[in-house]
């Protein structure tokens, strides 16, 4: 998804000012960001992308996968039963948080051109929900992504066995109904992307959105 912003050139000191006036090649744009507030900006943006990361990091959801087949269930997903990884299924040893991690670190951001009215549009590019959820599909069901499942619901927590045993090394699926609960479905990438959207929108005052 590409956010669109506009930086006033008039920010920018005068020799940089006048080259983009005389040639808006793509070589004077990628010059542009070494002068004074560009390069400001440029190193906020890098800030932000890493804050971001680390705010992931941090979530619930995400830490408790990173906690392998022994995890507690700190989310509350499973009714404090259990932890996601083995209900989900994961092999032991594998990192489901890592394609997301790559996706965010690759968020990217352009100097696009000047307009006509003096002012210069950033494109910040962070990846979707549809990105997302393309990298993090079931490890039993492939067309199905895990990462979307945590908000929309998981079914066959009745019948889930937490052991140090089955195919992540933490539970297993029996085949009769053992309790009873249901998946407490929780708002996750969805919540996070909105919010580091806004976060990227209000990246510095003298950035308006067009």
């Amino acid at each position: 998804m590409g956010l669109k912003f506009t930086v006033d050139s008039r920010a920018f000191d005068r020799e940089i000012r006048q080259s983009l006036a005389r040639d808006n090649s793509a070589k004077v744009l990628e010059q542009s960001i070494i002068a004074p507030n560009g390069k400001i900006l440029s190193k906020e943006i890098d800030e932000m992308i890493k804050e971001m990361v680390k705010n992931f990091l941090s979530l619930g959801v995400t830490k408790e996968i990173l906690g392998g087949p022994m995890a507690q269930n700190t989310s509350g997903t499973l009714g404090g039963y259990g932890n996601l990884f083995s209900f989900i299924g994961f092999p032991e040893g594998s990192r489901p948080i890592d394609p997301i991690v790559g996706l965010l670190q690759q968020t990217g951001y352009r100097f696009t051109g000047l307009t006509p009215r003096g002012t210069m549009e950033i494109v910040i590019t962070l990846p979707s929900k549809a990105d997302i959820f393309r990298v993090t599909p079931l490890p039993w069901a492939p067309g199905i992504s895990w990462a979307q499942r945590i908000e929309v619901g998981l079914s066959g927590l009745g019948m889930y066995l937490d052991k140090s045993r089955g195919r992540s090394g933490g539970g297993v699926q029996v085949s009769k109904k053992i309790r009873a609960g249901k998946f407490a479905n929780t708002s996750y990438i969805s919540a996070f992307l909105k919010e580091w959207q806004s976060k990227f929108l209000k990246i510095d005052k003298a950035i308006n959105l067009k």
